[in-house]
């Protein structure tokens, strides 16, 4: 009996558009944040550390080619024809000279087994001149552009201390998008004090936006952090989803999300000593694994109950 496939996950799509099998290489290319600078406001996110999900072989003391080479090294034995999309991840990754920009980025696509770029950033740090400069790189390589939306409600945003609102996220989407050039969305599920018929608006507001991809993750309390402090003066603004909670939250934000779009992640995994509560221990393939389960149990289909045609 052939499996329902129930949404669309991230390994097909790659695998539809490279002939190579594709793995993504994190650099952290030394780019600062406007939130921490104070171009748009200092101590970043409330939620923010960047401890949680660089790589050790991730350092901004490393040339970008050298973070590659290692990165591509500790692959090889296993994936030896394996290609790569260079991964700008840490911090802002638009947030510079526009020289200083192309210069890092040639310098990964330089990389003969580098494909193309992901970049990471913020949906107020692009302008024209940037998107017409990456819009001519996608010409020759695959370029994606992940922005950082982590919520469509301007409260949260501003809770948050995100700087900037969701109607710019929503322009820089569909500026990103108007010329050809893929995009992705992060969103955090159960930011302080939204309930979960706010949360799972999200899908519907997200959904009306020209996105090849979403990357969904559960709030997580890290040590050190401004919410991490919020949560222990302000404990009644959060609901710490349980790992069961969480699948049954997924699946009803997948029903409602558009059926195109690429489901990149559902949760994130930072370092359990980091982490505030002990998390769920459970793998990300233990969890996908419930999660399809229970899809299945449910019939669940991406976009079953998806109702707009805005884009």
């Amino acid at each position: 009996m052939e499996k329902i496939k129930r949404y669309n996950d991230y390994a097909s799509y790659l695998k539809a558009i490279f002939p190579h099998r594709m793995q993504k290489i994190t650099i952290h290319a030394g780019f600062s944040c406007p939130n921490r600078d104070g171009k748009v406001g200092y101590g970043g996110c409330t939620y923010c550390n960047n401890q949680t999900f660089n790589p050790d072989y991730c350092s901004p003391d490393k040339s970008i080619t050298q973070q590659l080479t290692e990165g591509i090294d500790f692959f090889r034995k296993k994936y030896p024809d394996q290609h790569y999309l260079a991964y700008f991840q840490a911090y802002t990754n638009t947030y510079g000279s526009f020289e200083s920009l192309q210069q890092k980025y040639e310098e990964a696509l330089h990389h003969p087994l580098v494909d193309g770029l992901v970049i990471g950033t913020r949906p107020d740090c692009v302008d024209d001149q940037l998107l017409s400069y990456l819009q001519k790189l996608n010409q020759s390589h695959y370029i994606m552009i992940e922005y950082g939306v982590e919520s469509t409600l301007d409260k949260t945003l501003t809770l948050i201390n995100r700087g900037h609102s969701y109607a710019v996220a929503e322009n820089a989407i569909r500026e990103t998008s108007r010329r050809g050039i893929e995009t992705c969305a992060h969103l955090i599920l159960g930011l302080p004090q939204e309930s979960e018929n706010e949360i799972l608006a999200h899908a519907d507001k997200i959904s009306e936006l020209p996105l090849r991809c979403i990357k969904l993750h559960q709030l997580q309390l890290i040590k050190g952090t401004k919410m991490a402090q919020q949560f222990q003066e302000h404990p009644e603004w959060f609901h710490l989803y349980s790992a069961d909670e969480y699948i049954n939250l997924i699946v009803r934000f997948i029903e409602r999300l558009n059926p195109q779009f690429v489901i990149e992640r559902f949760i994130s995994q930072s370092p359990k000593d980091l982490l505030l509560n002990n998390g769920w221990g459970l793998k990300n393939y233990e969890f996908t694994d419930k999660l399809e389960k229970r899809m299945n149990e449910l019939n669940i289909l991406q976009g079953k109950h998806f109702q707009t045609n805005k884009i």
